[in-house]
């Protein structure tokens, strides 16, 4: 067996286990151990699992993800997450579909302080979907937006997927965070653009009264003083990690240690820390951490099984014999995420991809910031799509009311998918969305 064909088996099998239910590193690890050794012999797969374990983590800069995950988790302590929601509520509830705009607009603020979609879908599934609901808001729309915004974790900095893309492609991580700014802001704008449009063009998709007279309105009554209280800890955390990072007052790792501080200071403040759930905290962070950092070593192997079989080459030459050019090439790429997003998670989608087709990006002279950004979009629509769906699966075991089905949920996320896949389009279209703050 010649090495190309090694590596053509190997996507396949790997698709194939993680599909079965293995553990994505455990499916990435073996696979790329046999594919070294049927080509290089068994003590170069050796080498192979050492310098991925050792030398493929041990850089300063992985400090970066304890960091960050402990930041969102000492945040989500605090209580932020019902706070944002609120505020959001307080300053939306005279506009149509007030309380989907909210639920959209604290998604956006929380996913700036904790970077990861299960802890977004987790709190706005418990604060959101009962509040909509008691206002006359319709179940599928209550729990379609909440699911829908909740991928904003995954795009909006600091999140765990830029760190992720940006750990295998050995990119700057503080440059990446920067470079989904816009493209963050615009998806949860182009969210809430879409919300008022359908509460005037059809209005009962989202209010079962059609918003007459009034209905769906809250009467939720806020000081100055209690907006600054509820808004101000968040507020804090996103100009220190953000400003800090765009200012070029701190490195990626020193912008999460400062946030940490911050998201600890005021989770003692609101007294919602002990000892004992600061340990569990750690514990939490620990174990998320360590997931990540066995996931980045399958990785690793990964790629340099791709590069031991010839496979980076042999792609870029197929893909150049059929002279697609730029458009044809990221057609047919998206179209590829998308449909691997109706079986595979997010993360399993870009160890897989981003490896084997980086160096195909760099010959069309695609930015990697800005192919990143295409990546993690388009991997974000699979978290919405059946029958995998995993922000849809993880808002259902979420719920306290098991009435509404997974089929509820998948419905009243297909608006916030279309609406993912316009703001793609975007982004490919015009690069400058991704890349203008890095210039």
């Amino acid at each position: 067996m010649t090495g190309i064909e090694i590596g053509i088996l190997s996507i396949f099998l790997i698709i194939a286990l993680i599909y079965s239910g293995l553990y994505v590193a455990v499916a990435l690890g073996v696979v790329s151990f046999v594919g070294v050794w049927l080509e290089r012999g068994f003590d170069t797969a050796l080498n192979l699992v050492g310098f991925s374990a050792m030398e493929g983590i041990e850089e300063h800069k992985f400090a970066i993800i304890p960091l960050f995950v402990l930041m969102g988790m000492l945040a989500s302590r605090a209580g932020m997450g019902q706070d944002i929601y609120r505020v959001s509520n307080y300053l939306f509830q005279r506009i149509r579909g007030g309380l989907g705009i909210a639920t959209v607009a604290a998604n956006a603020v929380f996913a700036a302080i904790t970077g990861v979609t299960i802890a977004s879908a987790s709190v706005f599934s418990r604060i959101s979907v009962p509040e909509m609901r008691r206002y006359g808001y319709t179940t599928r729309f209550s729990v379609g937006v909440v699911v829908g915004s909740s991928v904003l974790g995954m795009l909006i900095p600091p999140s765990v997927m830029l760190i992720i893309y940006a750990v295998i492609t050995e990119l700057s991580i503080g440059q990446m965070f920067i470079a989904g700014i816009i493209p963050g802001v615009t998806l949860s704008a182009a969210y809430i653009v879409g919300i008022i449009a359908i509460s005037y063009i059809y209005p009962k998709m989202i209010h079962t009264q059609g918003f007459a007279a009034g209905a769906g309105q809250t009467d939720d009554k806020l000081t100055l003083w209690e907006i600054v209280k509820m808004g101000g800890p968040a507020v804090t955390m996103i100009f220190v990690v953000m400003g800090g990072l765009y200012g070029g007052w701190f490195t990626a790792g020193e912008a999460g240690a400062a946030g940490s501080l911050v998201a600890f200071i005021f989770a003692l403040l609101k007294k919602n820390l002990t000892l004992k759930t600061f340990w569990q905290t750690m514990m939490d962070t620990g174990q998320i951490t360590a997931t990540i950092l066995i996931l980045i070593v399958a990785a690793t192997m990964y790629s340099q099984m791709l590069g031991i079989t010839g496979m980076h080459g042999a792609l870029g030459t197929w893909i150049n014999s059929l002279d697609m050019g730029f458009v044809g090439f990221m057609t047919v790429f998206v179209i590829m995420l998308l449909i691997m997003g109706t079986l595979l998670d997010t993360i399993s989608i870009i160890l897989i991809t981003v490896p084997l087709f980086m160096p195909v990006a760099e010959a069309f002279d695609i930015n990697l910031y800005q192919f990143g950004i295409i990546v993690v979009v388009a991997a974000e629509i699979g978290l919405l799509t059946p029958p995998l769906g995993m922000a849809v699966f993880v808002v259902k075991s979420a719920l306290e009311d098991q009435s509404i089905t997974l089929t509820d949920i998948f419905v009243g996320a297909f608006p916030f998918a279309i609406i993912m896949l316009c703001v793609l389009i975007a982004i490919i279209a015009f690069p400058q969305m991704s890349l203008f703050l890095l210039n």
